[in-house]
């Protein structure tokens, strides 16, 4: 099934998370492969808000380590320690963080030096344990707000 890319442009951004949702669910209805739905839901994000950076990094060491992918954009950090940066933070603290300014958070990890500001969301199995941490960057200072992070954790719930 070929999909029409999602243009949001023009809608609130409470409007835009919920349109995002809605083609989600309905591209992964049926499907059940985790990385395929991760690369689906990275897709989307990317190109429907344009975004520098979108994507997974998976937990692969249970409270220590995430490794990237799926993901859009350029070359991602191969690896990232939890409790390391602005996901391996969300990962040890199981906590959507919402950063504005990646210069003034304390660790941060320059995958791509273009990035000003990020929003990293915990994904959770149907169990609430972490599998992975969903994270964007923008090339904009204060790109990300609680509507954002809002969209994101419902987004995010079809993924358990």
């Amino acid at each position: 099934m070929a999909e029409k890319l999602l243009d949001v442009g023009g809608l609130s951004k409470a409007a835009a998370w919920a349109a995002v949702r809605e083609q989600v669910q309905a591209v992964l209805e049926g499907l059940d492969d985790e990385v395929a739905a991760m690369a689906t839901v990275a897709s989307i994000v990317h190109h429907a808000f344009g975004y520098l950076w979108t994507g997974f990094y998976r937990v692969v060491e249970q409270d220590r380590l995430l490794r990237v992918g799926p993901y859009q954009g350029t070359l991602g950090c191969m690896e990232i320690q939890f409790g390391r940066g602005v996901c391996g933070t969300a990962a040890k603290e199981r906590r959507t963080l919402v950063v504005k300014d990646v210069h003034a958070f304390p660790g941060h990890i320059t995958c791509d030096g273009r990035s000003r500001s990020e929003i990293v969301a915990p994904v959770f199995d149907e169990k609430g344990a972490l599998k992975a941490v969903f994270d964007i960057d923008s090339d904009r200072v204060a790109a990300f707000d609680d509507e954002d992070r809002h969209g994101i954790e419902a987004l995010l719930t079809l993924l358990r």
